[in-house]
């Protein structure tokens, strides 16, 4: 696969404007990357742009603390498919898993895989903010909820992937579950050090500069 092709670039920040996400847009084709990554609100817009191309429009849910209920995540689940998202990343109820309440985090995942009815699921366990323990048991209760990525981080909180947790988290979702590590991706080594590790999704807000062989001096 392409470098490219392992791209989600990204734009999640609130102040975010129509002529960044039109650019982001534009940016996705000329570069065939894999998805733009947006928040709800601009999944339509985006679904009009990238019309007629394979780049997805991936979009988040429960984003970025992940503490708004299950409910709710289904609801801006099933309306952010209506309005033209195609792959969905949201975020896990972290506070439910620090406290062990692990049915709570899995029927949190399956309500919005129940609600995405097929659509891709990504769930974002938050890597930073997790023991190795939790990342595993996260992981797992992914896989058994129907999930088709885990994801590391939402780039909000107090780190982004590393080498490690992709590696932890591929060997415990095994070959058939999808892994996207996300936030702190800067070269193309840093790249290509997490698909070894075993990711085959990063997400980033630097994609062009990725694919360029430059360094990705965003944020995220």
């Amino acid at each position: 696969m392409k470098a490219s092709k392992y791209i989600d670039h990204t734009v999640l920040k609130p102040e975010t404007t129509k002529a960044q996400i039109l650019t982001l847009c534009q940016e996705a084709k000329e570069h065939d990357f894999a998805s733009v990554c947006v928040n709800p609100t601009w999944v339509s817009l985006c679904a009009d742009e990238l019309q007629g191309t394979d780049v997805k429009v991936c979009t988040v849910i429960g984003f970025p603390l992940g503490a708004t209920m299950k409910e709710v995540k289904a609801f801006e689940t099933k309306c952010a498919i209506e309005a033209g998202a195609t792959e969905i990343d949201m975020v896990i109820n972290v506070g439910a898993a620090k406290d062990g309440n692990w049915e709570l985090v899995y029927e949190d995942i399956k309500a919005v895989v129940d609600a995405a009815n097929g659509t891709l699921v990504k769930v974002i366990i938050e890597t930073c903010l997790l023991t190795d323990e939790e990342k595993v048991k996260a992981c797992e209760m992914s896989v058994k909820a129907g999930a088709h990525f885990v994801k590391t981080s939402t780039g909000f909180s107090t780190g982004g992937a590393t080498v490690e947790d992709v590696r932890l988290m591929r060997q415990t979702v095994g070959e058939t579950v999808g892994v996207k590590a996300s936030g702190g991706v800067r070269t193309s080594e840093d790249m290509k050090a997490m698909v070894e590790a075993g990711a085959n999704r990063i997400g980033t807000s630097g994609g062009v500069a990725l694919v360029q062989g430059k360094e990705n001096t965003t944020a995220y």
